[in-house]
């Protein structure tokens, strides 16, 4: 199984092979609704069938379904589904992604992929990370509003205590002594302040190794909002020694050990709701504006021809809209033409995909939100 959050959007936008088939379904988590998915499966793959035998010859296409039809009569995977699926296969590949939400039922075959499903779930505004810490240890977890996963932490991050004090950590057998009361009576420790204060120290030493190693090998590349989650005492600890500009104010004050993943996910949306509501109120604003001084657009062709370009800085594609083309990569001319040829996909899709590829950023956003009547808005670089 592939990780969505570690493969978009490189993965999917780079792609030199073709033809690329695109596959999404609604799917079912439980019995007996969970039946039916299969059945959907397979019809969606004589769709997709039919597309290839448009162009490639029965030979190609079979070779190119054959792991398609490998996981159909994969029961376990059919038992154990999401809310949706997303199977993204050329010739030397096949992605396959269990989704958190639930998907519309769409079989594309073109010389891209179709992406616009994955941006709405990915889009950076939904996305953030959440570094989960105690005063031993620390896991990062990445998540949008939908889905949530612990991720890997870079090798050079100290993700313990112990790893990132050696021997310069407090020894925890510090010599006691007892006076008064015999061995039941009041411990006293030799040293300045005692053992608490040590371990204090040690602590507020470990945050500090931390933040700078989040930042540097985390934060710096993902640019990606980041919770502190931890017992109340320790955010202001990890706040003082922290200078990384992704840290968010708002955190999870709770030990997230004793919460489940969808528990933690939904407490971290609720921090990034309003930020994402906000954000695309900002954009809706500046879009308004922009397009009196020529510095954006609503009009499909002007845009196309300006993403190829890279001027593209943010773009704003309908989610409920289709609209059967192609878009030059070197020119941003728009074919339009039928969805049944195996060259053609969304024009909305191949635009988000080429502004992907310039850096810009792209956000999906339902139809009755949308700023314009036409599909698409963007607002230009320069």
């Amino acid at each position: 199984m592939n990780s969505l959050i570690q493969d978009y959007p490189e993965k999917f936008i780079h792609v030199q092979d073709s033809p690329c088939v695109s596959l999404y379904q609604p799917t079912h988590r439980s019995y007996p609704d969970n039946e039916q998915d299969v059945i959907r499966y397979k019809n969606l793959l004589k769709q997709i069938e039919t597309s290839l035998l448009e162009k490639y010859s029965a030979r190609e296409c079979k070779s190119l379904l054959r792991p398609f039809h490998s996981l159909a009569d994969d029961r376990e995977f059919w038992i154990h589904t999401d809310h949706g699926l997303a199977i993204l296969a050329t010739p030397h590949q096949f992605n396959v992604y269990k989704l958190p939400l639930t998907v519309d039922e769409l079989t594309v075959v073109a010389d891209t992929f179709h992406i616009k499903p994955l941006i709405h779930l990915m889009q950076s505004t939904e996305h953030y990370q959440i570094l989960s810490l105690n005063r031993e240890k620390i896991r990062l977890f990445e998540g949008n509003r939908d889905d949530l996963e612990e991720i890997p932490l870079h090798p050079d991050v100290h993700d313990t205590l112990t790893k990132a004090l050696g021997e310069e950590l407090t020894n925890p057998r510090l010599t006691v002594a007892s006076y008064g009361k015999g061995a039941e009576g009041p411990a006293m420790y030799h040293g300045h302040g005692g053992r608490k204060d040590q371990v204090a120290l040690d602590i507020k030493r470990f945050f500090r190794i931390v933040a700078e190693d989040i930042h540097t090998h985390h934060s710096q590349s993902s640019k990606l909002p980041l919770i502190l989650a931890g017992l109340p005492q320790y955010h202001h600890v990890f706040h003082e020694v922290s200078h990384n500009p992704c840290l968010i104010d708002e955190g999870i004050p709770l030990h997230t050990d004793n919460f489940s993943l969808d528990e933690l996910r939904e407490m971290a949306w609720n921090i990034m709701k309003p930020r994402h509501e906000a954000r695309l109120r900002q954009l809706t604003e500046k879009l308004a504006q922009a397009r009196t001084k020529q510095q954006g657009s609503d009009k499909l062709a002007e845009i196309a021809k300006a993403a190829v370009c890279g001027r593209v800085d943010v773009l704003l594609i309908d989610a409920d809209q289709r609209i059967p083309g192609h878009i030059n990569a070197s020119q941003g001319d728009i074919r339009q033409d039928d969805l049944m040829d195996p060259e053609i996909d969304d024009v909305l899709d191949d635009m988000a995909e080429i502004v992907l590829q310039h850096k810009g950023e792209v956000f999906v956003v339902p139809g009755k939100k949308m700023p314009t009547q036409t599909g698409v808005a963007a607002l230009y670089r320069y």
